[in-house]
């Protein structure tokens, strides 16, 4: 590990001068990005890869990319869940109880109450559609497609939301088979590819507003939260699995405080289901010189930033909120409010001084 000053000797500020804000939503030669549970392993096989090559001999330069690419396309190509090919999807039809979690009865039974409150829902993924029914029906049951009034998958995103809808078209799919293009969508169902404008357009005519409020949850800040907030102006709900440590630590609900107005998980003294790291320290916070001192007492860090600007809530899990009613007012990240609102059902510690605790307007 390089100490602080190695790296501000070598690298200069923690600043990279290829990437803005706004190339999260682009592709490049430059870099990749990886921002969720799913894409992570590949930064440790880059990493790997790296120390084998430096191990071996003085390379400053290196041209492995072409390959991991490579390997990327012959695991998760839309022919391979079909084909049996590569070895992701093999493993995952095999044994998906190893990988996989049933969606909570919570949670189930919460999207019935959205859907009965007469909420359009859809769902939206990059998965290719064989392998997106795969999963749903594991997890959520064969009436998935009962809950959910839209399904689109092979969305493309973060193309989704930043590309112009001439370039980004809806598909029609018949046997898990991408066929005819669409101008627009006309009704309800399950489709391909496209784009949020024409999404958008459908959603006026399903719930017969000019303007229909839009509530977009996902896990991915480059994928889902910052192209959905940015080109869209959907409001935003990240899903945030570091903020399930704070789940494990929060306070005892007060006797005083009615049961139906509380989450699933306030009030509960859970065993903790991951730690700070100890090599690379908070998420949320970085004490290590070379940051630009954004708050008087905290350095948030590139990714705690982009959460306040872009997210509306972060929640740690669905299940954290599916047991509070639907008329549940949260209290959302603004200029006008603490950084620390806007999380749920706690701040993460790291973002309170000293440790304290918090009372919010």
């Amino acid at each position: 590990m390089m100490t602080s000053e190695e790296l501000m000797e070598t690298y200069g500020k923690k600043k990279w001068k290829h990437f803005t804000e706004f190339s999260m939503a682009s592709r490049t030669a430059k870099y990749y990005f990886y921002d969720n549970y799913f894409d992570l392993p590949g930064a440790l096989l880059c990493a790997k890869i790296v120390d084998c090559l430096t191990g071996k001999s003085n390379l400053e330069t290196f041209d492995f990319w072409k390959d991991i690419v490579a390997g990327l396309h012959h695991n998760y190509k839309i022919t391979a869940f079909k084909e049996n090919s590569g070895i992701f999807f093999p493993e995952i039809k095999r044994d998906p109880g190893k990988y996989l979690l049933i969606c909570p009865e919570s949670v189930k039974k919460w999207l019935y109450q959205l859907k009965s409150a007469g909420k359009v829902l859809f769902i939206m993924t990059n998965s290719h559609s064989d392998y997106c029914r795969f999963l749903c029906e594991y997890i959520g049951g064969n009436d998935f497609t009962d809950i959910f009034d839209i399904v689109i998958s092979n969305a493309l995103k973060p193309g989704f939301f930043s590309h112009q809808p001439n370039k980004r078209l809806f598909r029609t799919l018949e046997n898990d088979e991408e066929l005819d293009t669409l101008p627009c969508l006309d009704k309800p169902g399950w489709y391909s590819q496209g784009n949020s404008d024409h999404l958008y357009e459908l959603f006026k005519k399903m719930t017969d507003k000019g303007q229909p409020k839009v509530v977009y949850f996902g896990d991915s800040m480059h994928s889902d939260i910052f192209p959905a907030c940015h080109y869209s102006n959907w409001e935003t709900v990240f899903i945030l699995e570091e903020l399930r440590e704070e789940e494990a630590m929060a306070p005892e609900r007060k006797e005083s405080e009615p049961l139906e107005k509380k989450g699933k998980y306030e009030g509960q003294c859970k065993k903790s289901l991951n730690s700070p790291s100890q090599k690379w320290g908070s998420f949320f916070v970085d004490d290590q010189v070379g940051l630009e001192n954004i708050d008087s007492s905290l350095k948030f860090t590139w990714f705690c930033n982009r959460i306040h600007n872009h997210s509306t809530i972060v929640i740690p899990s669905l299940e954290a909120i599916a047991d509070l009613p639907l008329d549940y007012k949260f209290a959302r990240f603004s200029p006008d409010n603490s950084k620390t609102v806007g999380y749920y059902p706690k701040p993460p510690l790291a973002l309170l001084p000293n440790g304290e605790s918090l009372t919010t307007k």
